[in-house]
């Protein structure tokens, strides 16, 4: 048998029920590869193990027959994004400004995935307060690529991308305000869901925000789908979570017919050639498995993406950010954070809200027009494989296809999916990058139309995408290495 710590969660489960592999065994085995990879790639900011395993023993009792039956994740190990909060935990989102006070509830999304039998073994990193693309902070350190030592695995879930693809977690939960779950999906070469607003539940305020959705990161399509079965649902905590529940199809992977637009460069994005040939090796991927699929083109201009996402930010989550960090910020709050809050600030001011939302309303109105003709959209998730790890970004971006961004915001092909909130997007892996690193495309479904994208995503994988399609995929033991800091 093949090390249980690689296997997808859905033939874990299968393996439990045929009493092949015990949760004891799985949750053991997630166990040792944390503890061997994590002095390299420091994804996990809260261990568990010792509880961990006497779920473990009593999710074992249950699929012996003993007591209750199992539940839908019974003894699966999940790691649980350190943002997400647990009942009498503390919950610091990777601050200094934050306190050990232990929150007085769980997550309602968490609260179901804990409810459905899941073992959360290990807290995932973050960056501070979940605002930036990337994962280190002063008081996690720096979160590494399992890939590639010197990059980063993204952010802000990319403490729970990093543990899927180094093998030391089953599942794990994520969030996403500006592809905080499809950046870390990229850049570590994991399947991620951004569902449509209000398909997951969350807490206030961002109940109303349209731009952020929680979700689940996997290893395989099949997995994703499992998880985001178990998170969604109306809840009595959320008012605008949606009713009914929605449950996505058992059989997925079936695109003969589907229309299909690709655009491996939007509008005036500057995209790595790498990163957009591997779109069209996706892309054509699509075609072979029965899907008609057909080149676009998007008119959208970078500069006014990001300064909508700003002003946006800018109306809700920097007031949200100010309220955290109050007057007591200098030499607490991370330079990334301080610089986001002066970029929102500054957007606010010279666009205004209502620039701002002239602005989505363009973008939108693009993204509508590909809809009228195409069930989904599929495009590169980032501009580049991966951001380099520990740099914070604040002079500047990175250079991508010659080009040096104003801001790293500009590489995330990720927010424009924000601003359209109610489209639900899957992200999946689309090969790698010169480095090693992987690249992503992400499949953008019709308002609500959460199906289309499974469907998608699942035929990429049998084309020979990812970990769910390629017996090879995953980072090397000895990963390309640095020299790791506990510090950025």
């Amino acid at each position: 048998m093949s090390d249980p710590a690689d296997l997808p969660a859905t033939e874990a489960l299968a393996r439990f029920r045929a009493r092949e592999l015990s949760p004891v065994e799985l949750v053991a085995a997630v166990i040792e590869r944390a503890e061997r990879v994590e002095p390299s790639i420091n994804a996990f900011c809260d261990i568990r193990y010792e509880r961990a395993m006497e779920a473990a023993r009593a999710a074992q009792a249950r699929y012996a027959g003993g007591g209750d039956p199992p539940r839908a994740l019974e003894g699966l190990p999940v790691a649980v994004k350190e943002e997400h909060a647990l009942a009498g935990e503390p919950l610091r989102m990777g601050s200094l400004l934050t306190s050990d006070a232990p929150q007085p509830a769980t997550h309602p999304a968490v609260e179901r995935v804990l409810a459905a039998g899941a073992i959360p073994h290990a807290r995932s990193t973050t960056p501070e307060l979940s605002c930036a693309g990337f994962t280190h902070s002063e008081l996690w350190g720096v979160t590494r690529n399992p890939w590639h030592l010197d990059r980063s695995p993204g952010g802000s879930s990319g403490g729970s991308a990093a543990a899927l693809a180094a093998g030391s977690a089953t599942l794990a939960t994520g969030s996403d305000i500006a592809g905080s779950i499809r950046i870390p999906a990229s850049m570590c070469g994991v399947v991620g869901f951004k569902p449509p607003h209000g398909r997951v539940p969350d807490v206030a305020p961002y109940t109303l925000d349209t731009y952020c959705a929680n979700g689940p990161l996997a290893r395989t399509v099949a997995d994703c789908a499992l998880l985001e079965d178990v998170m969604a649902g109306p809840h009595p905590h959320d008012p605008a979570s949606q009713r009914p529940r929605h449950r996505l199809p058992a059989a997925l992977g079936d695109v003969a017919g589907l229309r299909i637009a690709v655009c491996p460069v939007p509008g005036d994005y500057a995209v790595e050639p790498e990163v957009a040939a591997n779109a069209r090796v996706a892309a054509a991927a699509l075609t072979d498995a029965g899907a008609h699929v057909e080149e676009v083109e998007l008119d959208w201009a970078r500069a006014n993406v990001v300064r909508a996402a700003l002003v946006h930010y800018g109306t809700l989550w920097t007031p949200y950010l100010d309220d955290v960090m109050g007057g007591d910020r200098d030499g607490r709050a991370m330079p990334y954070t301080l610089d986001l809050v002066a970029r929102c600030a500054a957007a606010v001011r010279e666009t205004g809200v209502y620039g701002g939302v002239l602005q989505e309303a363009r973008l939108l109105a693009a993204l509508g027009r590909v809809h009228e003709h195409f069930d989904a959209l599929l495009c590169p998730t980032l501009a580049l494989p991966a951001l380099d790890a520990g740099d914070d970004y604040v002079d500047g971006g990175p250079t991508v296809d010659g080009q040096r961004l104003a801001h790293y915001f500009e590489m995330l092909l990720t927010i424009p999916f924000n601003v359209a909130g109610r489209n639900p997007v899957l992200a999946v892996p689309s090969g790698r990058g010169s480095d090693g690193v992987p690249t992503g495309v992400q499949i953008v479904g019709r308002t609500y139309d959460d199906d289309t994208v499974f469907h998608a995503g699942a035929a990429l994988e049998r084309a020979g995408f990812g970990f769910g399609g390629d017996p090879d995929w995953g980072p090397s033991s000895d990963p390309p290495s640095a020299t790791r800091g506990d510090a950025p």
